[in-house]
């Protein structure tokens, strides 16, 4: 009864077609910012190229930020599963969220191309909106897989920190998000900021883990 138990709720060795499928998702989201650039940049009226893009940069700008957003997701969700190496029924739905916010980028990318002359608080309020998403996202599916000891147990001290850095994004998000509809260049160096910090998040969760021995 115990054997049969174990291999429902837990099942070890399982994480690598959730990282596969997970990948799959990242690929096509990123294929569907593309075709959403590819769709906007036509020259019209025998308009030359050079000078096209440069009175049309919105469309090319969005595209990089929606890349560097998604292939940033992707290294966070990459270095989380470096230390899950268990898997139980709920954790593909839990993952399934990260995913779900991720394949949502092109929306928000598409509104900051389209709008960010005429309503770029609102339309960079729509791309805040999304990061304030994924912080909330990353933080749960951490700390799902950290409560329900589906992380390697000799890294278990380490991911602690890697869950703390995404609770502490969520307010960071919330306020920045905010400060969307006040100041504009304000909340383009927040995002900056935010873009910095996860990019790199294991040291960023070590500087987390030095400052915690400090305190002890």
């Amino acid at each position: 009864m115990r054997k049969i138990k174990s291999a429902i709720e837990i099942r070890p060795n399982e994480t690598a077609r959730l990282e596969a499928f997970s990948d799959g998702v990242f690929s096509i989201a990123i294929t569907l910012l593309v075709l959403e650039l590819i769709q906007k940049l036509h020259p019209q009226n025998g308009e030359h190229l050079l000078p096209y893009f440069l009175h049309h940069w919105e469309p090319i700008v969005s595209y990089i930020i929606g890349f560097l957003t998604i292939l940033i997701c992707w290294i966070n969700h990459h270095h989380a599963f470096i230390y899950i190496d268990k898997t139980d029924s709920r954790l593909p739905w839990v993952n399934g969220l990260v995913l779900f916010m991720v394949t949502l980028t092109p929306f928000p990318t598409a509104i900051v191309s389209e709008y960010l002359d005429e309503e770029g608080a609102i339309a960079l309020g729509f791309f805040g909106f999304n990061f304030f998403m994924m912080s909330i996202a990353s933080h749960w599916i951490c700390s799902y897989t950290y409560k329900r000891h589906l992380v390697n147990e000799g890294k278990r001290v380490f991911f602690y920190y890697i869950k703390q850095t995404y609770l502490y994004s969520i307010p960071y998000t919330l306020f920045a998000f905010i400060v969307c509809f006040i100041s504009i260049p304000v909340a383009i160096v927040l995002y900056v900021g935010l873009f910095t910090t996860f990019a790199f998040p294991r040291e960023f969760a070590i500087i987390l883990l030095k400052r915690g021995r400090r305190k002890r």
